[in-house]
């Protein structure tokens, strides 16, 4: 994740005794997530299921069915008393970053949690929100998203595609990624870096799909407290943000689909969504087809993004976090992370907690509106091929 270059600075800096000093300092410091902004507690546990109706393609055992490891917030009774969970614990720890970069972050047993583990789930029922992350990245590193969704009463289900992800965690065991799940080129408009995308959206797509499914006919801590009658919503950052709308293409219960900073892949790309869209992009992307203040003209995205919107049929809202970069959108906003770690990882000027109190908002606005008919003054629609 971090270039060579990054890590002779940081080496660099190691020699100046004093500034690592000052830094092993800060690090030891507690850092809380955002506060989440509605009228729930949030409650958290984890679920590995099995699609035994898919072979898993990237598996490195021929005809494996596909497995994913899920971590699910939802709203949490008002009088539950339990620890705050772990951000990231056991083997999920692993998501810290390795070797010399990682005395530039803060450690995850610094970082609080506001999700009580494995509470009661609050009365009442709860529309559905599957999150799915960027490629490579793993569903708990988006805690301040879905802790704050389900503070306003949705039941999140984070995915996290296994091969595709970094680091999983299944069966007590860490699994990596995979060349297959996780290539190179992906995104870089090389050739065959298309079709590799649209292949592995595909399985995205159905991941999300078997989750929502999933998690609406089970019983346990849920049972009772699904909203049925209301649709799943698929949100997602970067890959996990073209796979939600690939998703929502292909479900005819989709109520709404999220897309942070993702350049779009997949057959929704020509075909569109009925549901409504949000694209929401940093400022140096062109995800939204108008690129950002910062971007490099990326064609190619734009031409996408564009395609996306004019077969989409239903409400499309567009817009752009001034001064947000790709990782604004992740955890990586919340950590603790010194010079010059910060300056070489994609995160803008923006403060970067108001860049996660902007996307959070937004999400919820979208999925509150579309949802329950809330308030949605002044949305940003987005410009079609005939503006």
């Amino acid at each position: 994740m971090v270039a060579g270059v990054v890590l002779a600075a940081l080496v660099g800096l190691m020699a100046g005794s004093g500034y690592v000093g000052w830094v092993l300092v800060e690090r030891s410091r507690p850092v809380d997530l955002p506060t989440p902004t509605g009228e729930f507690r949030v409650g958290r546990t984890s679920v590995e299921w099995t699609d035994s109706s898919r072979v898993d393609p990237f598996a490195p055992k021929p005809g494996a069915p596909r497995r994913l490891a899920v971590w699910i917030w939802y709203p949490a009774e008002a009088n539950a008393t339990a620890a705050r969970a772990d951000y990231a614990p056991d083997l999920w720890s692993g998501l810290h970053l390795q070797g010399v970069a990682s005395l530039f972050q803060g450690p995850f047993e610094m970082l609080r949690d506001h999700a009580l583990q494995d509470v009661a789930v609050a009365p009442g029922r709860f529309p559905v929100v599957v999150l799915q992350p960027g490629m490579g990245f793993a569903a708990p590193l988006y805690a301040s998203l879905a802790e704050d969704l389900a503070s306003h009463g949705y039941i999140v289900a984070g995915v996290t595609p296994t091969y595709s992800a970094n680091l999983t965690v299944l069966d007590g065991q860490a699994i990596g990624s995979t060349k297959a799940a996780n290539p190179d080129n992906l995104g870089d408009n090389t050739p065959g870096a298309d079709a590799a995308g649209d292949r592995i959206v595909a399985t995205w797509a159905a991941d999300a799909r078997f989750v929502a499914a999933t998690l609406a006919g089970r019983g346990g801590l849920f049972a009772g407290r699904i909203d049925t009658a209301a649709k799943v919503s698929y949100v997602g950052h970067s890959f996990g943000g073209a796979a939600s709308l690939e998703a929502c293409h292909l479900d005819s219960r989709c109520a709404g689909a999220v897309d942070l900073d993702g350049s779009q892949f997949g057959k929704v790309v020509q075909a569109g969504v009925k549901a409504p869209i949000l694209l929401l992009g940093s400022e140096d992307s062109c995800i939204t087809a108008t690129c950002g203040p910062k971007a490099k003209d990326n064609p190619d995205d734009r031409r996408r993004a564009q395609s996306l919107i004019d077969a989409s049929t239903g409400p499309k809202w567009c817009s752009v976090i001034p001064g947000a970069r790709h990782f604004n959108f992740t955890d990586y906003s919340a950590f603790y992370l010194a010079q010059p770690l910060r300056k070489f990882l994609p995160l803008g000027s923006i403060d970067p907690r108001r860049a996660l109190t902007i996307q959070n908002g937004y999400v919820v606005t979208f999925l509150d509106h579309f949802i329950r008919g809330g308030p949605a003054e002044g949305a940003p629609t987005c410009r079609t091929g005939s503006n």
